[in-house]
């Protein structure tokens, strides 16, 4: 009886987990389209949805989609030279502002596929960022994984969920196939992993490090944003589209650089 306690118990906590964390990616979805759709107006822009607006006090910091919190610039001081004048009577030059100019190529692709949206790779404008952005944010040690990734994200069927330390993968399989709690399962290397992911209806779990979540959450706002243009969500002008779309690219290229921001607290 009580092994049969235990069993129900443990099936119970693993169904508490897996719904909370499909909660957490509702939630999700409801700020960004509400940030996307409602808050953001040629009038009165969303500074979070351009940077270009933001003061310079807040222009170095990205922010992901996903939980990610913003990446705080150091403050502390330091020490004046001798004969050198406090750093508060020291005239601070205002930072440059971020300066952009539109491609006409890549414009000229997004107008044409805006005309008839579609998630399918086959427009010029989608064929481009697969080849540039997706392909090589999704491209890692594991190549099979990688594409199982990828077709995972194009359906919307990737689910992504925090674990505890102390949890074990949900299904009996090898350590190089799942990783582990300190073995990324896409990257193959040694890391903590604090997330990990499940592709579709598919039992099993893959632990992944902070990097391949920034990777794979990078990609996945672009696709939310794109379906949200092909559900005719988004009450942008053509050119606020396209910027969005740029700035997306651009996480995208960051992550597969290497460099994400870690949850903090």
């Amino acid at each position: 009886m009580v092994h049969e306690a235990n069993v129900k118990q443990a099936a119970a906590e693993k169904q508490l987990k897996e719904a909370q964390g499909k909660i957490d990616v509702l939630q999700a979805e409801v700020t960004a389209l509400k940030t996307l759709v409602l808050t953001s107006t040629p009038s009165s822009p969303n500074r979070q949805l351009h940077p270009q607006l933001q003061t310079s006090g807040t222009r170095g910091a990205y922010k992901h989609v996903g939980g990610h919190s913003r990446n705080k610039s150091a403050s502390g001081g330091f020490p004046s030279p001798p004969g050198k004048p406090e750093p508060s009577s020291v005239s601070i030059q205002p930072a440059a502002k971020e300066d952009r100019e539109m491609d006409s190529v890549l414009y000229a692709e997004f107008l044409m596929w805006k005309e008839n949206p579609s998630v399918e790779r086959s427009s010029a404008f989608l064929s481009r960022i697969y080849r540039e952005d997706i392909g090589p944010c999704l491209s890692f040690t594991r190549s099979e994984l990688s594409q199982l990734v990828q077709s995972a994200v194009e359906n919307n069927s990737l689910t992504i969920e925090p674990v505890a330390m102390s949890a074990l993968p949900m299904v009996k399989a090898s350590a190089i196939e799942c990783g582990g709690p300190k073995k990324c399962a896409l990257s193959g290397m040694s890391r903590l992993c604090r997330h990990r992911i499940k592709l579709g209806d598919k039992g099993s779990y893959y632990y992944i490090s902070p990097s391949s979540r920034a990777r794979i959450t990078a990609v996945c706002n672009f696709f939310t944003y794109i379906r949200y243009i092909q559900q005719g969500l988004v009450r942008h002008d053509a050119e606020q589209m396209f910027w969005e779309v740029m700035r997306l690219r651009r996480e995208m290229t960051v992550a597969k650089l290497g460099f994400y921001l870690t949850d903090q607290g």
